[in-house]
């Protein structure tokens, strides 16, 4: 089954069913039985063990890249002194720059049946680079960015998406449940690792031997994972990538979505990048420092699983303006960041939001997408490739030059959350055009 084919089943399947349900076109129940006669077995030991595998490849593949902070904070202060701030983070963001734009090339890899040569490369790659990085010096920024940056990043982009088409395989009723199971491996992910990481790096263990011990750890979970993952022979859709790219070019709608999700997402990555260096500069306890994150992506964690909730009360449209106005005003919030207490509520308050933002950008992009068939093509493709541009520009470096030596952390807070502002006012224009005319977002301001 191709990538695009995948996401395009399983971003679009349970929302043709409640929307066919509400126009009272089909009863749930026959659509349900149709689904899983001529669909995927739905379940068996084959079908959850591919949905634990990819579990794993995402808590190894973006659960790892979200503790980056760790790693900005022990470089900037201990490892990698004689390079600044900016210099340092434009490895977190290749890293997470490779892992999302590879997929251009593992993508028809994917399609050709090339799934378990990308898989035990790719876990290989990954592997490699952690033990490689362990063996960096105390102020080499090159090695430490080829080894953590370039390699690791590329070995993930060969894993991410086939991981998470090949769960499609095995599920079309139950495919959401799935899905929801294998992915949530990157929150997990973004709580485990850094903790591990700190008392590492922070302990008595040291740099080299912490990474190695890391190493050690997502080798052994990647092994388990290529173990445990499995394809079948699934059909291949017939429409054209070039065809549909240029008809999504063409709606006004959806262009400006993407370009506002690209605007905030300048200002995204900072307090992932920098919340955690940012408490131990205030002189607050670095014990308590270390936690930050994890406070964060805990936040995260619960933003994502109450989004479907609060959404079908609000409607997405709705509900990304006020997720992103919030987040967008919660970093510039970080100016007054002085204490434990405005660690915590600002860590709590924006991975929370956050995580609002991440559920929320496939149905955004479902519902502005012209022909839902077309879906996993060239819509989710250019909604998601072209945002993630922004990492490897502005979320890290261009926020941390703005600190300079002096850490000034009232600069890069404020550039960061006036750019991210950007989203909630072009979600606002989206819903001022959809109010003037007959588009899909008219349904989207009241319903998932």
């Amino acid at each position: 089954m191709s990538i695009k084919f995948a996401i395009h089943k399983t971003s679009t399947l349970n929302k043709k069913e409640d929307d066919l349900e509400e126009l009272g076109r089909i009863p749930s129940s026959n659509f349900k039985t149709v689904c899983s006669e001529s669909g995927p077995p739905d379940g068996g030991f084959q079908a959850w063990g591919t949905v634990f595998g990819c579990f794993l490849m995402q808590f190894c593949g973006f659960g790892y890249i979200s503790s980056f902070g760790v790693y900005q904070d022990y470089y900037t202060r201990i490892y990698l002194t004689n390079h600044s701030p900016s210099a340092i983070s434009w490895i977190g963001a290749l890293t997470s720059f490779l892992t999302v734009n590879v997929t251009l090339i593992s993508g028809p890899l994917y399609d050709r049946g090339w799934f378990y040569r990308l898989m035990i490369v790719g876990s290989l790659l990954q592997s490699l680079s952690l033990f490689a990085l362990s063996f960096a010096q105390p102020g080499q920024l090159y090695s430490t960015f080829m080894f953590q940056g370039v390699l690791a990043g590329f070995g993930m982009g060969l894993t991410y998406a086939p991981s998470i088409a090949v769960v499609s395989q095995h599920f079309s009723r139950r495919r959401t449940l799935a899905m929801s199971l294998a992915t949530s491996g990157t929150p997990l992910g973004s709580m485990i690792h850094p903790i591990m990481l700190d008392y590492l790096l922070n302990d008595t263990v040291g740099f080299a031997r912490g990474i190695r011990a890391s190493a050690g750890f997502v080798s052994a979970l990647l092994l388990i994972a290529c173990l445990f993952m499995r394809t079948r022979e699934p059909p291949v859709p017939t429409a054209s990538y070039t065809v549909v790219a240029q008809k999504c070019s063409r709606e006004v709608l959806f262009i400006l979505m993407t370009f506002g999700s690209t605007l905030f997402q300048i200002g995204f990555f900072f307090p992932l990048f920098y919340l955690q260096l940012d408490s131990i500069k205030h002189d607050i306890d670095i014990k308590f420092s270390f936690y930050s994150l994890v406070i964060m992506n805990a936040a995260c964690f619960l933003g994502r699983c109450t989004t479907g909730i609060i959404a079908a009360y609000t409607g997405v449209l709705n509900l990304t303006i006020a997720s992103t106005v919030a987040c967008s005003a919660i970093i510039i919030s970080m100016i007054a960041l002085s204490d434990v207490a405005s660690v915590v509520v600002l860590g709590l308050a924006y991975g929370y939001f956050s995580g609002f933002f991440t559920a929320l950008v496939v149905p955004l992009v479902t519902v502005l997408t012209p022909d839902l068939s077309e879906l996993g093509l060239a819509s989710l493709t250019f909604a998601f490739h072209l945002p993630a541009i922004e990492p490897i520009f502005s979320g890290g470096p261009i926020s941390a030059a703005l600190l300079g030596s002096q850490y000034r952390w009232w600069i890069a807070s404020l550039f960061s959350g006036v750019s991210s502002s950007h989203l909630s006012c072009t979600c606002a224009s989206l819903m001022l055009k959809s109010v003037s005319s007959s588009s899909p977002l008219s349904e989207a301001r009241c319903s998932w």
